[in-house]
């Protein structure tokens, strides 16, 4: 879609300054991508544990090979998550990890966590 477009729309819906890193449709994907609960773990895992490769993450999560790379995929689409190379390999001879990046720790963080945060807060208080 052309910038002005995407200018207009941010101005007509008021949700989104003027000047936002992301279209309002970016952060929706964003959203779907981690209303997903695999994709969920994977992000938390990249968080928690911090940079893995494929193989790590599948024997972490217990997911199929073919599943993960999917999910990964659509992690790395939406750009939740990246796929680095390494110069040399590590101990296994694994060149590729995945990393979560900035908006994916954020959206994990300040998204989903913070829900489940005010979750716990409310059973204290009121439970």
């Amino acid at each position: 879609m052309a910038e002005s477009g995407r200018s207009a729309r941010r101005a007509d819906d008021g949700l989104l300054p003027e000047h936002s890193v992301l279209s309002f449709e970016e952060y929706l994907a964003m959203q779907r991508s981690i209303g997903n609960e695999t994709r969920f773990r994977v992000l938390n895992a990249l968080v928690e544990e911090g940079p893995q490769s494929a193989s790590e993450l599948r024997d972490r999560l217990g997911v199929r090979s073919n599943t993960l790379h999917y999910h990964l995929d659509e992690l790395v689409d939406v750009g939740l998550v990246e796929n680095r190379k390494r110069k040399d390999p590590d101990a296994d001879g694994l060149y590729s990890y995945y990393r979560a990046t900035s908006l994916g720790e954020g959206i994990l963080e300040h998204g989903i966590r913070e829900l489940m945060r005010r979750e716990w807060d409310s059973l204290e208080e009121y439970g």
